[in-house]
């Protein structure tokens, strides 16, 4: 029994089901915390918090039965299933919840949700490093594998144990800001002031016969960081985003180095936690001694796996013990959790696919199916880079993996339509493969018609409208 499993079976058996303190205390004892630790983070008195903990432990006795406390709360139910009475139990909660809560997958998993899945050990071992002195997190995946989520559970740790937090996204950068290194590091630094609310003061610490790195640095050390009386978690997202300007990237990813090595001998850095949020492998010309992505905790964000999937039925209410809808599921769309949670929610709402997982899968790579319109977004994309379309033309084509240039491979990669095996590249799921099969063509079989352009004009004939205009 996992944590999750123990949680959903206390809400589900309670009358009242659980209240915040008690999953506080369930999932904090599971992590191997005190009764004084607790008490100190979820501000409780502790004599609350054992009497809590003591009833909680008598009713996983009943459960189990046999005798639980903290000491043996999580071995015991590691090594204990629910019988078939409890699943059914969880099971009608899920369904009775689910018809109240069912959410449309879009953004970030919000922290009450009943649908994250978490991921096993990466998170705890993410929750463990974001709290040592001068950390740095690296965490890279495509996109929509669930970084944000990740990433909002994270500053709320960080928020729970007094840290300061901070993010910038690279993404909403103006290009204008990337005219040169000094106007991007200015815009760094009054940007990580504003996050924390304080008045940006880069006049009296920028020093054009120093340098933009070394200004930049001094503006950190002696007037942002020493402003805190706490750490900062500083987490900076799209950092790939910044690979295309080469010469900004190359001198930004060796301030961050440089900032984490600064940690180990002066204590003021070791009040800066920072969190690279990316979705390909850099691009940009750097020696290993100077790059931030071979230090601290890489963690690359994986498909949800088999057992995942699953319990992510369970949440939705669905009976998939036996596996095979899970298999038939994941041989369409891999274990991709945007992609996996949208069948759920038309599985289980009103969209006239209610438990039809055959219809659902049958229609999936076509454009009466649900994955059309977000598919459709990639389309754009494809149009707008020929190069791209023409890319993943070939490796949807091809009956084995296909080698494409560093550059195209990366960007189809962190796009998630690609996954990459050493240099070769292979369709990320079968609903790619199929869905794009069916529009990009080769020039050849178009006779001389690149494959973005021939996708370009049968989107354009869809529905009587131009979808680009």
């Amino acid at each position: 029994m996992t944590i999750d499993e123990a949680v959903l079976l206390l809400k589900a058996s309670q009358a009242k089901g659980l209240t915040t303190l008690q999953e506080i205390v369930l999932r904090s004892s599971w992590e191997g915390k005190t009764y004084t630790n607790i008490a100190n983070e979820a501000d409780y008195g502790e004599e609350r918090v054992r009497k809590v903990a003591a009833h909680l432990w008598q009713v996983l006795s009943d459960f189990c039965k046999e005798p639980i406390d903290q000491s043996n709360f999580r071995q015991t139910l590691e090594n204990h299933h629910l019988s078939k009475a409890h699943q059914q139990l969880v099971k009608e909660f899920n369904k009775a919840a689910t018809a109240i809560s069912l959410e449309f997958p879009s953004g970030p998993v919000s922290l009450n949700s009943r649908f994250y899945i978490p991921r096993l050990p990466i998170e705890e071992l993410a929750y463990a490093e974001i709290a040592e002195p001068g950390s740095v997190i690296c965490i890279k995946a495509p996109r929509k594998m669930g970084k944000s989520s990740l990433i909002l559970r994270l500053l709320t740790r960080a928020n729970n144990q007094g840290f300061r937090t901070a993010t910038l996204n690279f993404q909403q950068v103006d290009k204008a800001v990337f005219a040169n290194l000094d106007k991007f590091l200015r815009w760094f630094c009054a940007n990580v002031c504003r996050e924390l609310q304080l008045e940006p003061k880069l006049n009296d610490y920028w020093d054009e016969d120093m340098g933009s790195k070394v200004s930049c640095s001094i503006y950190f050390q002696q007037y942002l960081l020493s402003a805190l009386e706490s750490p900062l978690v500083l987490v900076l997202n799209d950092v790939d985003w910044v690979f295309k300007y080469q010469e900004i990237a190359g001198e930004l990813l060796s301030l961050i180095r440089t900032w984490h090595e600064r940690a180990k001998g002066v204590e003021i850095w070791q009040k800066l936690h920072l969190v690279l949020v990316y979705s390909t492998e850099i691009l940009v010309s750097i020696k290993q001694t100077q790059s931030p992505f071979n230090i601290g905790l890489r963690i690359n964000l994986p498909p949800f796996t088999k057992e995942q999937v699953q319990d992510l039925a369970q949440r939705h209410g669905l009976d998939w013990t036996d596996g095979k809808d899970a298999e038939s599921l994941m041989a369409m769309v891999g274990g991709y959790p945007y992609l996996v949670r949208l069948a759920f929610y038309h599985l289980v709402g009103k969209g006239g696919l209610e438990g039809d997982l055959e219809q659902l899968l049958q229609q999936a790579p076509t454009e009466t199916g649900i994955y059309h319109e977000y598919l459709r977004q990639y389309v754009l994309t494809l149009q707008d880079q020929p190069d791209l379309g023409d890319a993943l033309s070939e490796v949807i084509n091809a009956t084995n993996s296909v080698k494409l240039e560093p550059a195209l491979a990366y960007k189809l990669q962190s796009m998630g339509l690609i996954n990459l095996e050493g240099d070769r590249s292979i369709p990320a799921c079968e609903l790619y493969r199929l869905y794009f099969r069916q529009y990009l063509k080769t020039s050849a079989q178009n006779s001389g018609c690149n494959s973005t352009a021939t996708f370009d004009r049968k989107l354009r004939s869809e529905k009587g409208f131009d979808l680009f205009e």
